[in-house]
Formats: structure tokens, sequence, C-alpha cells
């Protein structure tokens, strides 16, 4: 079995969804009891893809979360660094796009899409900063970015309940439903090692993106950030 250390190796981290790929979709939505299906449901909406517009969906995974887009009428192009994301995503979806990339130095051209996203996979990039540029760089002016990831819950008494979960609870659910557990052990990991919501609106900005905000789903579990490039 493969466990990513914290430093995030790529090829590490790669190799650590290859092994989960299989049973990847289904195994978040036992360990999030469910409300992954809510978290993606309103990146949907705040991404608002319309018919017509170009949307890139990084770390798309099996491209499940590519749906809604392509469903909106939107081109939407998934893409991974997991290969073995990918072609189980070909098993499933051999409609979409799905494109191999590394968030650090993306295979697109400036200012392609008119709305970018990555949801669950910003803190599994090696070099945070640098994949926010990217994202910028790919964006047409006027174009927007959605960010969905783990965050810090805002009231206290949540919080401690919530990294027991991650550190008590998650591994035995893992050990139960995933082909790779180990991996999930450094998924809890690297949740508690992630900025909180004040700490990544600054990176945004600091990447160039304005109208910076967020907004708390769950108590704070999850954030949605969101950005958009200067016209």
């Amino acid at each position: 079995m493969t466990r990513a250390t914290l430093d995030k190796q790529p090829h590490e981290v790669a190799s650590m969804f290859d092994d989960v790929a299989a049973n990847y979709d289904l195994t978040n939505d036992v360990l999030s009891l469910g409300q992954d299906r809510r978290w993606r449901k309103e990146v949907a909406k705040a991404v608002d893809a319309r018919p017509g517009q170009k949307v890139l969906d990084l770390a798309a995974g099996t491209g499940t979360s590519s749906l809604p887009f392509a469903t909106a009428g939107a081109y939407v192009v998934p893409c991974d660094f997991s290969l073995g994301m990918l072609r189980e995503g070909r098993k499933r979806h051999a409609w979409l796009p799905l494109t191999a990339g590394d968030a650090t130095r993306l295979p697109f051209r400036d200012g392609v899409f008119d709305a970018v996203t990555i949801s669950f996979g910003l803190r599994n990039v090696q070099d945070t900063d640098a994949a926010l540029r990217e994202l910028y760089r790919v964006t047409r002016p006027g174009g927007r970015v959605v960010i969905c990831e783990f965050s810090h819950p805002t009231w206290a008494p949540l919080r401690t309940v919530y990294e027991e979960y991650l550190m008590r609870a998650l591994p035995p659910v893992a050990r139960a439903v995933s082909s790779n557990p180990d991996a999930y052990v450094y998924l809890a990991e690297s949740i508690r090692s992630w900025p909180d919501q004040p700490a990544l609106a600054r990176r945004l900005q600091q990447a160039g993106w304005s109208k910076v905000a967020w907004r708390n789903l769950t108590g704070g579990i999850v954030a949605l950030h969101r950005g958009t490039k200067a016209a």
C-alpha cells in the first residue's frame, strides 16, 4: 500500500489516488455521511456554468464532479494527475474529454476557460500557490474560480468533534470500505494541516484573483472560496 507523506511528493500522491480509484466515489460518500453530494451541488451553483462556456474541473478524479457542468450545457474538461482515476473515469464517462495534467503546469493556453474549479484537491498539490497562479493563467479576463476544500469549523465544539472523527473514527471506517485505508489517514492529516479560510483567501489574492470571498458549508468543515480575474 502507498501512503503519501505531508510533504506531498507528486508521484506518491498520484500513486495513492491510483490505488483508491475504483471505490473512491463510494468511499467519499460513506466517510462524509453523504454530505459530499450536497457540497458538490453547492460547487455547481457557485460555478454557474452556462451553455457554450468552457469550464476546467481540476482534480476531477473519475469525472463525477464534472457531470453537473456538462448537464448545464458547458464544455467541461476534467483534468487530473492520477492516471488510475482517469482510467476509471473513462470506464464510466467515456464521452468526457478526460485530460491528464499537473496543477502546477497545466497543459492549456492562456485565457481559455470561462470558469475554473477544483474540489477537495488543492491541498494535495505540492505547490498550492503555483496551482492558484496556473488557474489564473488559463482563465479568461472576467472569468471566475471556485475552490471547494476542507477547512476549519468555526464553532469550537464542532471543531473538537470533527478532529476526533478525523483521527479516531475515519481510519477504521476507511479500513472497512477502502482498498487503501492508509490513503485516508494521509487525507485526514492533510485536512488538519490545511490553512484556514482567511489564509486561503489571502493566497488567492496573492495569485492575482480579485473579489475573493468564501462561504462556509457544514459549519466550516468545508469552505467554498470564489474569485474573479479582472477584465
